[in-house]
């Protein structure tokens, strides 16, 4: 049995590796050629910002003007190569040892892959606009409309796992499954609505959100890992890859921005698979740097409703940040410490509730 099971590990691990490197080298052989589409098409905004709307965020990163948004496609279009590719192989040669690197199946990552690709193409209409001028004073998709297609997404998502999975419970750590009913629902899409507006106010500097992503997906896949849900770590593997070859050429000074479309996409799928590994309350933790990005934006909206004043001088509060003289590599370098940090007491937190035997 222990054999059995060092060979089981051993294989699976083979897998995350080599699919992880060939998605890194696919998207770094994609770069070029979508690089020179982007540039080609002006797929770049006009202006960083009205200087009447965010006066502070104009003048800070009035120098990155002109710089290709769009560069998202990198990540989620690679992945997307990479788990057809595999799974058209494993149908042509089923016997051979290639087939073994498919990982798309029903189970564990077709609805993650679902949510990745409605999420960016969501998300790249969103840049289009913005391109465009058009949308919500010619800066793309209003917020409401936003969270609308959100909330839309998190209900789909929450439709399949309660009524075709079955699932109607979270993880509380320590305390075991609390069954939820029909609260499940809105608390799926909750999560997803969170996690894909967090990872949208995350993306403001180079290279902040691929890191931080990074950190928020390592973690994901160890769980997913000892949870022995091998497809799902073989498509975060994937996505991994894929990042680090974009952030390869997104950490400053950036080429090229992600834009919605690589934001938007990572965000939901994120929180796919924190509700699929059934640890939504493990993810404010994982990714911390989420909560702070997002909730400052949203104590700054309410302190300027109901106090009239601002609290922050610029949000997201990497901004912030900015605004106070922080170099925007140290921003993003500090910020990365923090999400790893994050993930480290996450997983800490994990390993410990796995030991500890339900109260009830």
């Amino acid at each position: 049995m222990e054999i059995a099971n060092s060979v089981f590990t051993v294989v699976n691990v083979l897998r995350i590796f080599i699919v992880a490197t060939v998605s890194f080298f696919a998207a770094l052989l994609i770069t070029p050629t979508w690089v020179k589409i982007l540039h080609k098409y002006d797929f770049s905004k006009k202006k960083v910002a009205r200087e009447d709307v965010a006066p502070i965020f104009s003048r800070l990163h009035q120098k990155k003007q002109g710089i290709p948004i769009g560069g998202g496609m990198i990540i989620w279009g690679t992945v997307l190569i990479i788990i057809f590719g595999f799974w058209i192989l494993a149908q042509i040669l089923p016997d051979s040892p290639l087939a073994k690197l498919n990982f798309l199946s029903r189970s564990q990552t077709l609805l993650p892959l679902g949510a990745l690709a409605v999420s960016a193409i969501l998300g790249l209409i969103d840049d289009l606009w913005s391109i465009k001028g058009k949308g919500d004073k010619g800066r793309g998709l209003r917020m409401r409309d936003r969270f609308f297609f959100y909330a839309l997404l998190g209900l789909g998502g929450a439709w399949w796992f309660y009524y075709k999975l079955d699932w109607n419970f979270i993880n509380v750590p320590f305390l075991g499954d609390i069954i939820l009913g029909p609260w499940y629902i809105l608390v799926f899409a909750f999560i997803i609505v969170a996690s894909t507006f967090s990872a949208n106010e995350t993306d403001g500097l180079d290279g902040l959100l691929g890191g931080v992503a990074l950190t928020i997906l390592g973690a994901l896949g160890v769980i997913a890992f000892v949870q022995e849900r091998m497809d799902l770590v073989v498509f975060i593997g994937a996505i991994i890859g894929a990042l680090i070859a974009f952030l390869w050429n997104n950490i400053y000074p950036a080429k090229f921005f992600m834009g919605d479309t690589g934001a938007m996409a990572l965000g939901a799928t994120i929180g796919v698979i924190a509700m699929f590994l059934n640890v939504p309350l493990l993810l404010p933790i994982i990714g911390i740097i989420f909560i702070i990005e997002s909730g400052s934006v949203l104590i700054q909206i309410w302190s300027k409703k109901f106090r009239g004043r601002k609290i922050f001088l610029s949000t997201p509060i990497h901004h912030h940040f900015e605004a106070l003289g922080w170099p925007e590599m140290q921003v993003t370098m500090r910020f990365w410490m923090i999400s790893a940090i994050g993930a480290i007491l996450g997983l800490i937190i994990f390993f410990v509730d796995s030991r500890v035997p339900p109260l009830f």
